[in-house]
């Protein structure tokens, strides 16, 4: 079920409307009731990496139709961004967050709020910086109709969250959850090296398994 374009676009638009049921807070709280918070968790992560599991087969069986021919500075926008996407990726996983896609916010100290004083939402723009990267280096129909809807979603996010979130956290606990100055070494001391080396460690996974997943070496 993954030999055309017609299948690409079938699972992009699961993919999405599975994420959009999850913003719906009734959904959320029928899911936790049934399965609990930790189950409801495990389910819809299990349901996603399949669903992105179909869209890169569909895209890899999908016809190639070019929009444009690759240069061959564009295999290196994919290798450069994807160190940052990795590293917010891991910090954004591992850190409590009660702003955006990660953890939760259990734990959260707005003293010490790591890699959420570059920005309250790393998980979401290191989807962004993939999408992104990766449209550059695939000029193909099917190329652009899977990273592009991930991109628009990854840059309206961090706007969409930020808005449910204040209204749901109330203007004054936003402000004192948010009080803290925004600066690169503070952040970085307080990320850690083992989440700055855990993203480096998910970035040489994702070579290591890009020919196999993907079917092509990413290198030049």
């Amino acid at each position: 079920m993954t030999g055309g374009l017609r299948h690409l676009a079938l699972a992009m638009v699961l993919f999405l409307a599975s994420h959009s049921l999850t913003t719906r807070p009734g959904f959320r709280r029928r899911g936790e009731a049934v399965f609990g918070r930790a189950g409801f968790t495990a389910a819809y992560s299990i349901l996603s990496l399949a669903l992105l599991a179909w869209m890169i087969a569909a895209l890899r069986a999908a016809p190639v139709i070019p929009l444009w021919e690759q240069a061959p500075w564009m295999r290196l926008v994919p290798l450069v961004a994807m160190v940052p996407a990795s590293v917010l990726a891991v910090a954004g996983l591992t850190t409590p967050n009660p702003f955006s896609i990660g953890p939760g916010g259990r734990g959260f100290d707005p003293g010490r709020p790591g890699i959420l004083r570059l920005t309250r939402h790393p998980v979401v723009w290191a989807l962004a910086l993939w999408a992104g990267a990766h449209l550059v280096a695939n000029g193909t129909v099917a190329a652009l109709m899977l990273f592009a809807p991930l991109l628009l979603l990854a840059l309206a996010g961090p706007v969409l969250l930020d808005s449910k979130r204040r209204r749901a956290l109330g203007e004054a606990e936003w402000r004192r959850l948010t009080g803290y100055p925004r600066a690169w070494r503070p952040a970085l001391a307080e990320t850690g090296w083992r989440r700055l080396a855990g993203g480096l460690a998910l970035y040489a996974a994702l070579l290591l398994l890009h020919p196999v997943v993907i079917g092509f070496s990413p290198l030049p």
